[in-house]
């Protein structure tokens, strides 16, 4: 029930107009967000990399309205880019293909996604750019940039994509995924889909989270597992060791500012780990679709919010 709320409440446009406005609305994101502008979000990304773990950038938005909007998304990335590079930070970056324009113009987006990309993978070091997946009417366009992208000359292994444990046509997608070698980002999903597309029970997302990340565990294929669930984190780790899968294979991933003390305790183990660190002012749906993959964080805020 906590789950379909926060949900409901993160497609508020009224909701999200007043929060994003308001000192509380924003002194609430700041523990989830890193900031609203690049120089936040390169902070906070040094600050977890001097804690032994590597970081992805999101700047938040999605559904831009023209093509005015989509260039600017581009080129804040392409000055992150430049950043990472300035600043010898383990960092890459993470966009959604509206923010790009995909609404808007397929070509364009095409083209601003593609740059980046091209940009990506002739840095030095190279970089990689993770194009997160958005709710079901955009899965399959997504996934079809993503096999364009990584088809084009010089960019395989430069871009990857995200699958979400709780739409029914995952495995299907991951097999196709991993037929072209390309890197995959694995998390529950926080979009409210229908039953005859996507599981409804928490156990059945949990369920098939194993069963698809024991796929990607053993392909040979650095991917990452985001996932804040103690359990199945633990799975991983006893799978990986029983099928002999070295630490440095894969990487476990977790988002800013939830659970940074089991972040640390696997660096401590020697497990990979990466950070996802979102900045912007639109944070207002991203700190709703968080809360509905784990309600739990909602008592968390509670008790936080009005600390110094």
């Amino acid at each position: 029930m906590l789950r379909a709320l926060f949900i409901s409440l993160s497609e508020s446009r009224s909701l999200r107009a007043f929060a994003e406005r308001s000192s509380i609305g924003q002194r609430l994101s700041s523990r989830f967000v890193a900031g609203t502008e690049v120089e936040d979000a390169l902070r906070a990304t040094r600050a977890v990399n001097q804690a032994d773990m590597s970081v992805s950038i999101d700047n938040l938005g999605e559904n831009v309205t023209n093509a005015e909007e989509a260039r600017a998304s581009a080129q804040l990335y392409h000055q992150l880019l430049d950043q990472i590079t300035a600043r010898k930070l383990d960092a890459n970056i993470s966009l959604k293909l509206t923010h790009m324009g995909l609404d808007v113009d397929e070509t364009l987006a095409r083209d601003l996604v593609s740059g980046l990309v091209a940009k990506a993978a002739t840095m030095q070091p190279p970089n990689f750019v993770r194009v997160d997946m958005e709710g079901s009417p955009y899965t399959q366009r997504t996934l079809d940039f993503v096999h364009e992208l990584n088809r084009q000359p010089g960019h395989q292994g430069r871009v990857g994509a995200v699958i979400q444990s709780y739409m029914r046509r995952a495995e299907s997608d991951i097999e196709k995924l991993l037929a072209e070698g390309i890197r995959i980002r694995l998390c529950k999903g926080a979009y409210k889909e229908r039953p005859e597309i996507a599981f409804q029970k928490k156990s059945e997302v949990d369920a098939n989270y194993v069963k698809l990340m024991k796929i990607l565990m053993k392909s040979r294929i650095y991917h990452g597992l985001a996932t804040h669930d103690e359990k199945i984190i633990n799975q991983a780790k006893a799978f990986a060791t029983k099928n002999r899968i070295s630490r440095d294979a894969f990487e476990f991933q977790m988002l800013y500012g939830i659970r940074r003390d089991l972040q640390q305790a696997l660096v401590r183990e020697g497990w990979r780990m990466r950070v996802y660190i979102p900045f912007g002012a639109e944070w207002y749906p991203y700190l709703m679709r968080r809360l509905a993959e784990r309600p739990a964080n909602a008592l968390f805020i509670a008790k936080n919010l009005f600390r110094k």
